[in-house]
């Protein structure tokens, strides 16, 4: 199996990358990013692209990649990215390598979108199957391009249908060692909320994404389509910051856009007026899709894992809210 993995120096990219060079049923890694923090071997081999190069092409060809993993993705764009730069990053570089991959006769394409391609709403039902429409949020970047992505896979499964793709629409991931806009929620003094929301968050296990992914290279191709990955379950913002061991304070929402517009402005906060709509309307992912067809049964609950981040990053002991004692560690991945 040769395999061309985008985004291979994320976070997820990276762990993967680590796992699968492991794999005796893998011949080859192409790592393709705009940065690199992989190691080069005999199995592993990093080329410094951008998604929307044409060259991915050659590479695609030249190394007869029989699966492509798409994880590249602009999470959060660094100051100065204007909205135009994202979606050609995002959309054209995701249209780049679904062409690239089907002109070259790859076998499967998976790709790693989100819970957020289904948009923050208030009529979005807890949980949230598969089956209900994709609607993002233009406001917010992320979930709009994730949308349009998956726009673009449609076309593509009907112009490739030789070539069957995996879709993932994965919640929050957090492990041992993950630091996002999303932990630093977690890291203040406190935990803000909004008043009259629960702000559900649902979790997965950064070695359960990783395993999932793997499950997809060598699963039969009658298994390709579209799942939510995210454990059993969610914590309401009051749930984690009890597990935090701090309070959360509610703000009115038109009171906390304003202050997060006036504190983003002036670089004193990471989040925009935008991060209301985020926090207050969560997509809660349904797995039963993922279990039940796909085959793939999460290691962690949303809660196993949340307790498992609060371990490693903030040594304290989270709170279950069963026995009030900390949720053991049920697995873990060689």
């Amino acid at each position: 199996m040769r395999i061309l993995v985008t985004g291979a120096s994320g976070y997820i990219g990276s762990l993967l990358i680590e796992k699968l060079q492991q794999n005796p049923f893998i011949e080859k890694i192409i790592a393709v990013d705009v940065k690199k923090n992989i190691k080069d071997n005999e199995k592993v081999e990093f080329f410094y692209k951008d998604i929307r190069d044409p060259e991915i092409c050659t590479l695609i060809r030249i190394y007869q990649i029989n699966v492509v993993i798409h994880l590249a993705s602009i999470v959060n764009p660094p100051k100065g990215m204007s909205k135009e730069e994202q979606f050609s990053i995002d959309v054209k570089g995701t249209e780049n390598i679904l062409e690239c991959a089907g002109k070259n006769m790859v076998q499967k394409f998976i790709i790693t979108s989100s819970g957020a391609a289904y948009g923050y709403y208030p009529d979005n039902p807890i949980p949230i199957k598969e089956s209900h429409p994709i609607r993002g949020n233009q406001e917010f970047a992320y979930s709009y391009h994730k949308r349009l992505i998956e726009k673009k896979l449609e076309h593509y499964r009907k112009k490739y249908p030789l070539m069957k793709q995996y879709v993932f629409r994965v919640s929050t991931i957090l492990g041992k060692n993950t630091s996002n806009q999303i932990t630093k929620l977690f890291e203040n003094k406190f935990i803000i909320g909004i008043k009259g929301s629960d702000s559900p968050f649902s979790f997965v296990w950064d070695q359960d994404v990783i395993s999932c992914l793997e499950q997809a290279i060598f699963s039969s191709i009658d298994k390709a389509g579209i799942y939510n990955l995210a454990g059993d379950g969610y914590l309401t913002i009051q749930e984690i910051a009890t597990k935090l061991k701090k309070r959360v304070i509610y703000f009115p929402e038109k009171l906390l856009k304003i202050l997060l517009k006036i504190l983003y402005k002036f670089n004193l906060s990471p989040y925009s007026s935008e991060q209301v709509l985020f926090l207050k309307y969560r997509p809660v992912l349904d797995n039963t899709k993922l279990k039940q067809e796909f085959g793939y049964i999460p290691q962690k609950t949303s809660e196993e894992t949340f307790d498992f981040f609060v371990q490693n990053r903030f040594n304290v002991i989270s709170y279950s809210n069963k026995n009030l004692e900390t949720q053991p560690d049920k697995c873990s991945l060689v």
